[in-house]
């Protein structure tokens, strides 16, 4: 711990990822964003880019659910008929779109195999889904309250977009006072230089652990617990 103006907060890896206190938030990592002949892929994105994120994250949700940390799965939703879109958001769907045939992309419909989450990366059986109709996971959803509920003070983010929902989420989990930690290697995008320049700004505000630092921090707390 270190502490400034009397103000003590967590410092070292270990005091910042303890899985007592932390969430692993996996965010819309769903087959309409990530996986051949989603939305995404059919629209012209390169999801190819996706592919080697996934186990990665994969090996870092195994990690979690052996030490017990907390696992979130964030799904992104969308109501047919744009009955979830306001105007604004209907032009933001509609920027989106590479189609001219398709005046606004559509994806993650509620109840539809795009809005299923890949099966590397299926939530476990009580584990908390959350759904989400905007880009940030805090936006009108119980995100906040559920973390909150369960003793979190820290959130580790992985999933996609970088630049979009990733980004989002990580500068809401600040504002609300959240310890944010990204993790590089498990965030990705369908644009390379998009994914880069969010990286650059995140750095400048939220801590970045590879996903191999945070293992051997969740590791080394199962191995504990294990002896003692």
């Amino acid at each position: 711990m270190r502490q400034v103006d009397g103000r003590f907060f967590y410092d070292s890896n270990e005091e910042l990822v303890d899985p007592e206190h932390t969430a692993l938030v996996l965010i819309d990592i769903q087959n309409d964003f990530c996986t051949r002949g989603g939305t995404f892929d059919r629209s012209g994105y390169d999801v190819s880019l996706y592919e080697s994120m996934i186990p990665r994250t994969a090996g870092l949700l195994a990690a979690a659910r052996r030490a017990g940390a907390l696992c979130v799965f964030i799904q992104n939703t969308t109501l047919r008929g744009h009955l979830s879109d306001s105007p604004a958001q209907v032009r933001f769907r509609v920027r989106l779109s590479r189609d001219p045939s398709q005046p606004s992309l559509q994806y993650t419909e509620d109840g539809s195999w795009g809005q299923e989450f890949v099966a590397e990366l299926s939530p476990g059986e009580g584990e908390l889904v959350i759904k989400k109709f905007r880009s940030s996971g805090f936006v009108g959803t119980p995100l906040d309250l559920l973390l909150r509920s369960n003793g979190i003070e820290t959130i580790v983010i992985c999933g996609c977009t970088t630049e979009g929902c990733v980004e989002s989420t990580a500068r809401d989990g600040m504002f609300l006072d959240y310890y944010v930690v990204v993790v590089p290697d498990c965030v990705e995008s369908d644009t390379r230089e998009q994914h880069e320049a969010s990286l650059t700004l995140m750095r400048a505000r939220f801590d970045m652990l590879p996903s191999p630092e945070i293992r051997q921090v969740w590791d080394g707390a199962m191995a504990r617990r294990t002896a003692s």
